[in-house]
């Protein structure tokens, strides 16, 4: 439709209140995974087909996967600041330093139930986060993905057997942890581990299963160490985070239906449906070699993360909050959402 045919007609939908053309919104969505990851196929595009019917068409989200609009993964959060681009879908650990308090759900160990955690970041988004170091967006969902698992060219069995192996970690705290158990720690974004992986620069990458096969990481490497127990390894926490501008400027009964798709249902079920989708990924793998630590080995496991824990605690108190009692505001949400 030409919304300048007239000089009537484009006083017509300047002045009508209930004009469709004024009140329809297309917002773009940019993150970094490919277009066949489960985040893209299973959680954007369901969100923009749920969208699309509550608005009866009146909100499109357009899904720009693989960092197809441009940038590197450590730029999405900051696109959607600039307006770049409306919602981006990024790891806050993919720009160190900057989402300190976020990185309390990533410490070693800390994660019981993905969908729990989820539910438990969510509420500190809304308690804490969001008008905090999250104030340039607006957050729409917040999460963490199933337990995170070792996956190398030679088998790790024992703690000692990642020594020197040249590992890759998403986040801060997880390359951290690596360096801790005697690993190199590689920081890297997930688009990168198959190129690194094919060259040596790297002999494996800490990943959850769900991931796997969109990388085609199973046929990279033939070992894969979990760790098993009720505590997650780790977890990475995601968030989808929309540019305030363009938040604000929905009409208030187009945001109202936005609102009530994400939030934190959409973000528990996000957690739930990654570590969910961990079990076919494992499947696809299954011809590997899967290795469970021993209850008495993952003792170890945590005896060494410790000083992980010790120096967060700390820089923390650099950033200017608690860490100890970050800590326990974090289990305590968990275990309130269990």
């Amino acid at each position: 439709m030409n919304r300048f045919t007239s000089f009537a007609g484009a006083m017509g939908l300047a002045f009508a209140a209930s004009g469709a053309f004024a009140q329809d919104v297309t917002l773009r969505v940019h993150h970094f995974l490919p277009e066949r990851a489960s985040l893209h196929a299973q959680l954007l595009v369901p969100l923009a087909e749920r969208l699309d019917e509550a608005s009866e068409g009146r909100i499109k989200l357009e899904l720009f996967p693989a960092m197809s609009l441009g940038g590197r993964p450590g730029d999405l959060y900051d696109q959607a600041v600039d307006g770049a681009v409306d919602i981006v879908l990024t790891l806050p650990g993919y720009t160190a330093g900057r989402f300190n308090q976020t990185e309390v759900f990533e410490l070693p160990f800390m994660m019981r139930d993905a969908r729990a955690t989820a539910s438990a970041f969510w509420d500190l988004i809304e308690s804490e986060l969001q008008d905090g170091e999250y104030d340039e967006t607006q957050i729409l969902g917040g999460w963490v993905h199933g337990p995170g698992v070792i996956h190398s060219s030679k088998p790790v069995e024992k703690l000692e057997d990642l020594a020197g192996m040249e590992l890759r970690g998403p986040t801060r705290v997880i390359t951290d942890l690596l360096g801790e158990f005697g690993a190199t720690p590689v920081g890297m974004p997930l688009p990168s581990i198959p190129e690194n992986l094919s060259k040596g620069v790297i002999q494996g990458a800490v990943v959850p299963w769900e991931v796997v096969p969109s990388i085609k990481l199973q046929e990279l490497v033939s070992n894969h160490t979990e760790v098993t127990g009720d505590e997650a390894l780790y977890t990475a926490t995601f968030v989808l985070a929309m540019n305030l501008d363009a938040y604000d400027d929905m009409p208030d009964e187009l945001r109202d239906i936005l609102d009530a798709e994400t939030g934190k249902a959409f973000s528990a079920d996000a957690g739930a449906a990654m570590a969910e989708w961990d079990a076919p990924s494992r499947e696809i793998s299954s011809g590997n070699n899967i290795i469970q630590l021993s209850a008495e080995e993952v003792a170890r496991w945590k005896a060494a993360a410790q000083p992980v824990y010790d120096r967060w605690i700390a820089r923390a108190e650099g950033e200017g909050f608690d860490g100890a009692a970050a800590i326990e505001t974090a289990r305590g949400l968990i275990e309130s959402n269990m």
